[in-house]
């Protein structure tokens, strides 16, 4: 038996074959593309990476640009690692509090999860950067102040601290989402299953979520991970030394911005791709693995 509708009702027909409009709907959507074909997207990507470096090497204003960059790389990847590390601890805190039995808590999280995604990164970046900061400062002061010890300017707040800290706090919101989907895919037998034997809270989280969790969560949390790296370059806007500041600099001063600019997403591609190539690998490697 199968179900057609006509003219909004639905009718049982005795035919073993689904009805023609989900036959045309299988034929338009046709077969998903195998995990095993060529990936000629990769090779046409690594002749083009080839041949820039080929032009870095043989060409001496390239070189100059890209040593100039390389300084910049470190500060990325500091910025990068130093935020998403962060990001992470405090979206779990979010997630474990958004899926708390306590209603206060629950909305807390809330709140503060969706003000914070509401949010433009570059906003959130200029806001931290010269209305909390000069904030937290002022703070501390008044702290300091009461005890009879020196205070601190707000220039003595570095600028890559306050994008470090613009970044987690936005990051924090996405990356809390992250890990209340992979807490709550879970099957609820298993933590039933450990209170039955006597586990606590904390060792439930421990020893039975999380583990399994954190199989659903990886792939997503790496992709945030790229996502962050390109979402550094935001932090030129606060000077910070990143490879994006760097390349303004230099293309204000040889005024050779079609190089510059090809240097610094040289670098950017360099590493996400890299990274998105890893990610899929372990992806695969995931799927693979007996649960």
């Amino acid at each position: 038996m199968s179900c057609v509708t006509i003219g909004g009702t639905t009718h049982r027909t005795k035919t073993g074959r689904p009805p023609c409009g989900t036959a045309l709907a299988r034929q338009d959507l046709g077969k998903a593309p195998k995990d095993s074909e060529f990936p000629w997207w990769l090779v046409a990507a690594a002749g083009l990476a080839a041949f820039f470096l080929w032009r870095i090497v043989t060409d001496d204003l390239y070189t100059q640009v890209l040593v100039t960059l390389s300084r910049g790389v470190w500060i990325t990847l500091f910025v990068t690692a130093v935020g998403f590390s962060s990001a992470c601890m405090i979206g779990l805190g979010l997630a474990v509090g958004s899926l708390s039995r306590y209603r206060l808590l629950r909305e807390g999280t809330r709140f503060y999860i969706e003000i914070v995604r509401g949010l433009p990164i570059i906003v959130l970046l200029l806001y931290v950067a010269f209305v909390i900061a000069p904030g937290l400062v002022a703070a501390v002061n008044w702290g300091l102040d009461g005890l009879g010890m020196e205070t601190i300017r707000t220039r003595d707040f570095p600028l890559i601290w306050r994008a470090i800290l613009a970044l987690t706090i936005g990051y924090s919101a996405f990356i809390a989402e992250v890990f209340r989907a992979g807490l709550q895919s879970v099957d609820e037998g298993q933590v039933e299953a450990a209170k039955a034997l006597g586990l606590n809270n904390w060792q439930r989280f421990r020893f039975i979520v999380f583990p399994q969790a954190i199989r659903t969560i990886l792939p997503p949390l790496g992709n945030d991970f790229i996502a962050m790296i390109k979402d550094s370059s935001l932090v030129s806007v606060l000077g910070v030394m990143d490879i994006t500041q760097l390349g303004k600099i230099t293309a204000a001063g040889n005024f050779r911005y079609f190089e510059t600019y090809n240097v610094v997403a040289y670098l950017y591609l360099l590493m996400t791709v890299t990274l998105s190539l890893a990610l899929r690998r372990f992806e695969r490697h995931m799927s693979r693995k007996p649960g």
